[in-house]
């Protein structure tokens, strides 16, 4: 299996079967060369930010989405569908409820994707450390970021075709080298877990030809984002 990480702001692909990694040029979301459009994609965690833009790249280029949200409420994606039509379906589902991710996976029955898209994930306060965040804090983020990521892929992963992709968002944040500047301890750390749990993942399907991606898009103004950043 093929472990990548893909740049998603700048669509640059970086493949880590070395430490430094090598980059491609620029790659445009639905670029043939590089990157085939995948017709069907199972996206989770797309009610707004990345997620949603993700959703809305993929269906304007005509691809099947399937694409989850948390909780009752209307959102973007359902603003979306309005205008999509049968391109895009929404499902339900809040990836820290194992129960949740099988009603949904017994749901989607005997259909295949071409990408597994797991997008799900949480920040917390900037400034706490070790020295103060709560036992529920630091379970919320390692369950969200970590976890409950690796366990949608576990119980979805197989509805992926065999030349297909499964991804997750993750983030530079998690990189151990370059925190030089520390901040968001406990979200970094969420992140650097679910890195290994994805390496993890791959040791243990080295046989499996499915692409494994773990994305960092960059800094990415959204609603979860340091809005110090520019």
């Amino acid at each position: 299996m093929t472990l990548a990480r893909l740049h998603c702001c700048q669509w640059q692909r970086h493949h880590i079967g070395d430490a430094k990694g090598s980059c491609e040029r620029p790659l445009p979301l639905a670029s043939r060369e590089f990157c085939p459009v995948n017709a069907t994609v199972l996206l989770i965690g797309a009610s707004r930010g990345l997620g949603y833009a993700i959703a809305e790249e993929y269906v304007d280029h005509g691809s099947q989405v399937v694409a989850t949200v948390r909780g009752p409420d209307r959102t973007a994606l359902h603003d979306l569908r309005d205008t999509a039509g049968a391109r895009l379906e929404i499902e339900h589902l809040d990836v820290n409820a194992p129960e949740q991710v099988q009603a949904l996976r017994n749901r989607l029955g005997s259909r295949t994707f071409d990408l597994l898209f797991v997008n799900a994930g949480v920040t917390n306060g900037r400034s706490e450390t070790t020295a103060d965040v709560t036992n529920g804090e630091f379970t919320r983020l390692m369950v969200t970021n970590a976890l409950s990521p690796m366990r949608v892929i576990e119980s979805l992963g197989e509805l992926v075709t065999p030349d297909g992709t499964i991804a997750i968002m993750s983030s530079g944040q998690g990189s151990i080298t370059n925190n030089q500047r520390g901040g968001f301890e406990i979200y970094r750390a969420s992140k650097s877990a679910l890195n290994q749990l994805m390496r993890s993942y791959a040791a243990r399907h080295h046989n499996d030809q499915r692409a494994l991606l773990l994305m960092a898009p960059g800094w990415v103004k959204t609603d979860s984002a340091d809005q110090t950043r520019v």
